[in-house]
């Protein structure tokens, strides 16, 4: 009996790229070994998401207010978990992760009894590879979270991501909601869920806008800086 896949994709505003996302990840060869069932959450966007979604060979989910991306995302896993899903991929909306990649990061995961495989820009430094601030940040938490856990996850924001079931029942428990990619590292490490990570050449977004300006790229620093610290305060109090 095959092993069935979520795909789950969180989209705020990604009318201009969600429908080439969607379709790219049904073009992959997935099929071929899992049942897979593609799962948008349309995070209570703004633009013309939601009918687009809805015309798509999706499962569309629409959350009546805006939660952002971590509680999106923990959206999708409670519905993979509740559905029985074997695995659940994480997907972004906005065009920057390769669906020719999905089935290499699921076949790694499982040929290494993992728990989680991370899809890592930075390990051969092929394709887009971000602004230098935004780079320069994402060091900074890799350094961060290796002091706090001992481990060194070189793409700590990539929001490309597997899970098995034991991650899933994890994070459909708890999961950060502000910036959950850097801080469930945390979660992960203090509950010995073991963690790959596999280089794969990401893109430019397809279309809408980062929500994370230039600007606010300081701001931002501070804040997972703070939201790592603070979650791995927390967990060792659990």
């Amino acid at each position: 009996m095959s092993h069935s896949l979520a795909i789950i994709i969180p989209a705020y505003n990604e009318e201009k790229s969600i429908s080439n996302v969607v379709n790219d990840v049904l073009a992959t060869s997935l099929y071929k070994e899992f049942q897979v069932s593609v799962i948008v959450v349309n995070d209570c966007s703004t633009d013309a998401t939601a009918l687009i979604i809805n015309s798509l060979n999706c499962v569309s989910l629409h959350l009546p207010v805006n939660l952002g991306i971590g509680g999106a995302m923990q959206t999708g896993f409670k519905y993979a978990l509740e559905n029985d899903f074997d695995y659940a991929v994480q997907v972004d909306g906005d065009g920057q992760h390769p669906s020719v990649e999905i089935p290499t990061l699921v076949s790694e995961l499982i040929k290494y009894n993992l728990d989680i495989i991370i899809g890592s820009r930075f390990i051969t430094h092929k394709g887009f590879q971000s602004s230098f601030i935004r780079r320069a940040g994402i060091v900074w938490f890799s350094l961060l979270l290796k002091i706090l856990t001992g481990q060194r996850i070189y793409d700590c924001t990539s929001g490309f991501r597997v899970l098995n079931r034991k991650s899933l029942e994890l994070v459909c428990e708890t999961y950060p909601d502000e910036y959950p990619e850097p801080e469930s590292i945390i979660l992960f490490a203090k509950n010995k869920i073991k963690i790959g990570e596999l280089p794969v050449s990401m893109s430019e977004r397809q279309g809408g806008v980062s929500s994370i300006g230039f600007f606010s790229s300081i701001y931002y620093m501070w804040k997972v800086t703070l939201g790592i610290i603070f979650t791995f305060i927390r967990t060792n109090n659990r």
